[in-house]
């Protein structure tokens, strides 16, 4: 086998010299055609499904570990003080460290627990993360599916989560875990409705759900600037939703320890606790990932009108540092949340959805779909 697809990736890329690695659409594509060369149609399918799965299999965990990291940080610097110090520089290795202890923990059997469900719950919750994750554009021509329908199914297969909560909790024995379920099912349904609607304002704008091509509708300009009041209204709408819609605080009556211990995954132990304690993070990684691409133009770097000069400067920052950055502050901004506002009780928590937020929503959506209709947007 000749490894000659990064000859043909440099020779047909023919932008300027320093975009070469921007547009991973055409190293992706040479490495599929070198594989379609070398093996058969089959072969080039499966190798290309384990390489894929083996990536997000590495990505899920760097993320998650650095996401734990990172929060105990960013507590510690709100409560004036250190966080993690001592293993590593800075405490790096810490979240490290926590992740082997837990893989080596020993699991406790529960007594009467439904042992199918309970033990098939974790993975549930994870499964449903990879879905999410696989839709997602991190750069241009790097995602793993790209469905002309993707808002859609990311908000299909993201609301599964609550049945691997729901089984958790009922499957425990547990009253804790029956009332931390009950309480994160209500939750969870209760605020998709609010996060649908915030992106169906989006989409309203965009006029696709194509994920892809939402990003590119953004190239003149991010969909928060670009939409009047009804975009920042649906982005402030979707970042307090899916707060509570991934259980973070100050919305987090369904894991509160003073009342439930832990919640839904209570009686848990070892890796598969470690399963749900890595979830909590995917999923805000989600979510914020899902903002910086509706909102905030994803990859796409940011211009200003006809600066040729400031835009050619912005250009030159990578499409993933400008996605991964993006994310990044809205996960600081989530983070922010849980560590600056007190925890609402459960009827607080669904009167702010049903009486404050949904009827706000409603109204959003037909003053952006007005604005659409009459041309009133940039």
């Amino acid at each position: 086998m000749r490894f000659d697809f990064i000859a043909s990736y440099v020779s047909a890329f023919t932008g300027p010299w320093w975009k070469i690695f921007y547009d991973f659409s055409i190293l992706t594509g040479a490495v599929d055609e070198w594989l379609k060369g070398s093996v058969s149609p089959f072969w080039t399918t499966v190798i290309e499904m384990v390489v894929v799965g083996v990536v997000f299999l590495l990505f899920y965990a760097v993320v998650g570990l650095f996401l734990v990291y990172a929060e105990r940080k960013v507590c510690a610097f709100i409560q004036n003080r250190l966080g993690p110090n001592r293993i590593g520089p800075f405490g790096i290795f810490q979240t490290i460290a926590d992740l082997v202890k837990l893989l080596f923990k020993e699991i406790i059997p529960i007594k009467n627990a439904d042992s199918l469900l309970f033990n098939i719950a974790p993975y549930i919750v994870i499964i449903v993360n990879f879905m999410a994750l696989a839709a997602i554009p991190y750069a241009k021509g790097l995602h793993a599916i790209d469905f002309n329908i993707g808002i859609f199914y990311i908000l299909a297969v993201s609301s599964m989560s609550v049945v691997g909560v729901l089984l958790a909790g009922w499957s425990s024995n547990s009253k804790y875990s029956l009332i931390g379920a009950m309480r994160s099912g209500a939750q969870i349904v209760s605020y998709e409705l609010s996060i649908g609607l915030a992106l169906i304002t989006i989409v309203i704008l965009s006029g696709t759900m194509q994920l892809s091509e939402i990003v590119e509708a953004q190239r003149t300009g991010w969909f928060i600037f670009k939409g009047h009041i009804p975009a920042v209204i649906a982005f402030v709408i979707y970042v307090i939703s899916s707060t509570a819609e991934i259980n973070r605080g100050p919305f987090d009556m369904a894991e509160a320890e003073s009342e439930l211990t832990a919640g839904y995954h209570t009686e848990y132990s070892g890796i598969k606790f470690a399963f749900f304690y890595l979830a909590e993070y995917i999923n805000m990684f989600i979510v914020a990932s899902i903002a910086a691409t509706m909102f905030l133009g994803g990859w796409m770097p940011f211009h200003i009108g006809n600066l040729e000069g400031f835009n050619m400067v912005m250009d030159f920052i990578p499409p993933f540092i400008w996605y991964i950055g993006k994310t990044f502050v809205i996960i600081w901004i989530i983070m922010l949340f849980k560590w600056t506002f007190p925890r609402l009780r459960i009827d607080q928590l669904l009167t702010l959805e049903w009486k404050y937020l949904l009827p706000i929503n409603l109204v959003n959506v037909l003053i952006m779909a007005f604005l659409v209709l009459k041309g009133w947007h940039f």
